[in-house]
């Protein structure tokens, strides 16, 4: 059976009937909800808060996974964990002292993740890689939803495989941009852990067709 978990990302859900898309979610094979935190100042764009987290949480029956595109995200760790996020991953570019940060999100009982940009290689987290429950590899630019893959992606999904292996480690790796039917075999069989999908869900005909059908991908059968 296939091991992989599919992350919809809540940022191109529809906020006119927010209850109407987590019902459906919650309904689903969905594993996890992906919340993108975006402050205008890491990103260019500007999402929402700790309040709206807090009311997403209310409606969710799934764990919320909530990735800060934001500056000093050690000043908000706590508030975010206390209004429902049981995953939350920092970016690397955003955090002079990554390890100490990963720790304050340890510390709250929540999952400890690190972000890295498309321009980011993997190597700069060699030194923290045993901290991270998930690395969070970005295959578009941060800050706006609907963007291309980037296919170079590919290469740092299978260095970092690499890496975890020979480590023997349990770092999940998890891939954010860009993902839908059209690639998320081969970024499976790159050796990724967890799909975020927003646009190819929320805007398909039938979206929870949709994740059923990113569920069933087993890399297990496929032909190489």
């Amino acid at each position: 059976m296939p091991s992989h978990l599919i992350a919809p990302s809540v940022l191109a859900a529809n906020f006119k009937n927010l209850e109407a898309d987590f019902k459906m979610i919650n309904q689903s094979e969905a594993d996890w909800y992906h919340v993108d935190v975006m402050d205008g100042q890491f990103v260019p764009n500007i999402s929402f808060g700790q309040s709206i987290i807090k009311s997403m949480f209310a409606l969710a029956k799934k764990p919320l996974d909530v990735h800060l595109m934001i500056e000093k995200p050690e000043k908000y760790i706590e508030e975010f964990r206390e209004a429902g996020a049981e995953v939350i991953s920092v970016h690397y570019e955003a955090c002079p002292h990554i390890h100490r940060t990963l720790q304050q999100i340890k510390a709250t009982g929540a999952k400890a993740g690190v972000a890295l940009n498309p321009g980011t290689p993997v190597s700069v987290i060699d030194d923290i890689l045993e901290n991270c429950d998930l690395v969070v590899l970005m295959s578009v630019n941060p800050g706006f939803g609907g963007q291309k893959f980037i296919y170079r992606t590919l290469e740092k999904i299978r260095s970092l495989k690499k890496q975890i292996i020979d480590r023997n480690l349990q770092t999940k790796i998890e891939i954010d941009g860009g993902v839908g039917l059209q690639n998320a075999e081969a970024i499976l069989k790159a050796g990724a852990d967890i799909l975020v999908a927003g646009s190819s869900v929320f805007k398909s005909e039938d979206p929870k067709d949709t994740i059923h059908r990113l569920k069933s991908i087993d890399i297990h059968t496929l032909s190489v």
